[in-house]
């Protein structure tokens, strides 16, 4: 839905362009936006990045911890399981089986709060750059602001390190 309200102001600017050339391009204050260069270097961003990793890091220990102590099961059989009873390799077998099942499923529990989390975190992120556009073009008297689909934007029209400057304030 996005892409298509980019779409359609593309084309309605392209129309007032070629009908009005020389109006259009003394009256038309324009400006770019490289959101992947405002993704990787926003405060925000980089902020909420390490409020993620900090609410995160003990888990991902665990993870790391069981995942130790599979693989020193595992590696216990090995070594021992030639000389173990029938009935007492079947047992660390299960033993393995079930510490696998549950460092995936905790692996998959971990991965989808991650997602979910940093998720969030983009779309509150999000809305605060779109916010900070919005006002700076209007504050700047900006009739339009390309962000995605543009092939080339010279210096004179990108504004983005502009941009960053008033996330950073």
């Amino acid at each position: 839905m996005k892409n298509c309200k980019q779409v359609v102001l593309g084309i309605v600017f392209m129309s007032a362009v070629s009908l009005f050339p020389g109006m259009a391009a003394a009256e038309m204050k324009i400006g770019f936006v490289d959101l992947a260069k405002l993704s990787e270097n926003a405060p925000q961003i980089i902020a909420a990045q390490g409020k993620i990793d900090a609410e995160f890091s003990s888990r991902e220990k665990e993870l790391i911890e069981l995942q130790r102590k599979l693989a020193k099961m595992e590696e216990a059989l090995a070594t021992d399981g030639a000389v173990m009873s029938e009935s007492e390799r079947t047992t660390k077998e299960r033993g393995i089986l079930s510490k696998r099942r549950e460092l995936k499923r905790s692996q998959d529990e971990f991965r989808d709060d991650l997602n979910i989390r940093k998720n969030e975190m983009l779309r509150t992120v999000n809305k605060k750059i779109g916010t900070v556009i919005d006002d700076f073009a209007k504050n700047e008297k900006y009739d339009l602001i390309l962000a995605q689909g543009v092939m080339y934007a010279g210096d004179r029209v990108d504004i983005t390190d502009r941009i960053l400057k008033k996330l950073a304030e």
